[in-house]
């Protein structure tokens, strides 16, 4: 199993006043959907090996992504490799090369029981986060009335 860990500040300042200057949301948007990102390809590259029924390289993985033609979806190709080398240093992925004809030798990927084990866990605390935010989040589905918050 993998342990993560999050640093996180002893404390948050909240400045009392607006800032002079408008804020960047665009620039706000595109951190926020970075960081996502980072926990999540992880989720989905184990996703898609764990579906595959034979090994796969980088870029067929990336293809298959694209194929889906999810609408929004957020992941660059570049964005793959660096967490399928993690996550095979983390033996949840098995690699192989294997030589090309037309081009350099290509990394295989496939998951391995740990990785199967360490998916199951990631989609249950993904199914537990999405239903807790969309609650929270989402006025259509909230509960909690004005009065009823802090």
């Amino acid at each position: 199993m993998v342990n993560l860990t999050m640093n996180t500040p002893e404390h948050i300042e909240l400045a009392d006043e607006p800032a002079a200057e408008p804020m960047d949301v665009e620039g706000l948007a595109r951190k926020f959907q970075k960081e996502l990102n980072a926990g999540l390809i992880a989720l989905v590259l184990l996703s898609v090996l764990d579906r595959a029924s034979e090994d796969l390289y980088g870029y067929q993985i990336a293809k298959s992504l694209t194929a889906m033609n999810l609408a929004g979806a957020p992941m660059k190709q570049g964005a793959l490799y660096p967490v399928l080398r993690t996550l095979s240093a983390h033996g949840l992925l098995a690699s192989r090369v294997v030589p090309s004809v037309a081009g350099p030798p290509r990394r295989y990927y496939r998951i391995t029981p740990a990785g199967r084990e360490t998916l199951a866990r990631w989609l249950s605390i993904w199914t537990t986060t999405r239903t807790f935010v969309d609650a929270v989040a989402s006025p259509a589905t909230s509960t909690t009335t004005d009065s009823e918050l802090p």
